[in-house]
């Protein structure tokens, strides 16, 4: 083998432990990055912006993969668990679904309506108030002329509650007065108390919560439905 046949041989060899280097570099890295990463697992991304309240399927969510140690608690893995769950606010595409998203349908009893309305955060909730609860629905209005005084009335006494949806801020202007915080609540009501609901949210000053007391089914009587300032005097 003469000198030149040497050198070629040298190259060579320098260029194999060049290319094993290059790939013992390769195998740490993708080590380091899995030792970081982790295993990965099977999640849900929602496909297109869901209303509220809308029943929710499979084929409204597609299938992604992400590392385990990522992903929340409350990631939903298996979309076993939509069956027969209603979204509780607009779920927006490309949100990864969580378990606190949706809620069970409500179950409605013959000749009862769902409705929902948002409710000052602080007055009308204060976290206490869940589904299955049952509460007096009072609004408050102001007297039909400067000279009537102002009145509150339970306008639906024991409504039952469906359910609570996730508190929501409010973008007001300066001068806006009015609740900074809402929480959408769902009532299944008769066909008049759902029409008695809708137009205290459309005309009332407010429209407040009141809770009742578990295992309390008696209405306020008549004459306690509706209070002025004029009658405690």
């Amino acid at each position: 083998m003469n000198s030149r046949q040497r050198r070629g041989v040298i190259l060579l060899l320098l260029s194999v432990l060049c290319a094993l280097a290059a790939f013992g570099g390769v195998l740490v890295v993708i080590g380091d990055v899995n030792s970081k990463v982790g295993a990965e697992t099977v999640a849900y991304r929602v496909k297109g912006d869901i209303a509220p309240y809308s029943a929710l399927s499979a084929g409204q969510f597609e299938q992604i993969t992400v590392p385990k140690r990522w992903l929340s608690d409350t990631a939903v893995t298996d979309l076993g668990a939509l069956k027969d769950k209603i979204a509780l606010t607009t779920l927006k595409k490309g949100s990864l679904l969580q378990a606190d998203m949706f809620v069970d349908k409500p179950q409605l009893q013959p000749g009862e309506q769902e409705i929902a309305i948002m409710v000052d955060a602080a007055t009308g909730v204060a976290g206490k108030i869940t589904s299955g609860a049952k509460v007096n629905i009072i609004a408050t209005f102001k007297g039909a002329k400067d000279t009537d005084p102002a009145r509150s009335v339970i306008i639906v006494p024991n409504a039952r509650v469906l359910g609570v949806g996730k508190l929501t801020s409010l973008d007001k202007d300066g001068n806006k007065q009015g609740p900074a915080e809402v929480v959408p609540i769902t009532f299944a009501l008769n066909t008049k108390d759902t029409q008695r609901v809708a137009y205290a949210e459309s005309f009332a000053e407010h429209v407040r919560l009141a809770l009742v007391a578990p295992g309390t089914d008696s209405a306020p009587t008549p004459g306690d439905r509706t209070y002025t300032l004029d009658g405690d005097r």
